[in-house]
């Protein structure tokens, strides 16, 4: 059992950011008209899966709520790649410690605040 089951991460323009997301990670996100406009990172059945969202309930934040991104064995990858996109690295690469790993937060295209975490 996870803590999450599910995450969104709103976005006021879905192509841009479905374009960032799928820059960053190197892979295609699954465009869905659910709820507006979503679409959906890839994930394993019986994982945490989510996506993002276009919806004029919610709104993009630098505040509040901070998902983590599996970064898997690849951030300084995916470091160098925010930093090609033109995203704001408000936190760099940070050892927490040897047994939980790495982890950097970002500033998306859309202003949301974003982790990024990668195990030992």
């Amino acid at each position: 059992m996870h803590a999450i089951n599910w995450f969104e991460i709103p976005v006021l323009d879905l192509d841009r950011a479905i374009r960032f997301y799928e820059t960053l990670f190197a892979t295609p996100l699954q465009r869905t008209d659910c709820g507006g406009g979503m679409a959906i990172f890839p994930y394993q059945e019986g994982g945490v899966g989510g996506g993002l969202v276009q919806s004029d309930s919610i709104s993009p934040a630098a505040s509040g709520v901070l998902p983590y991104l599996n970064a898997k064995d690849g951030l300084d990858t995916l470091l160098g790649r925010l930093q090609t996109l033109g995203a704001s690295i408000t936190l760099p690469k940070t050892e927490i410690s040897p047994e939980i790993g790495h982890i950097a937060i970002f500033i998306d295209s859309e202003g949301n605040r974003i982790g990024l975490h990668q195990e030992p």
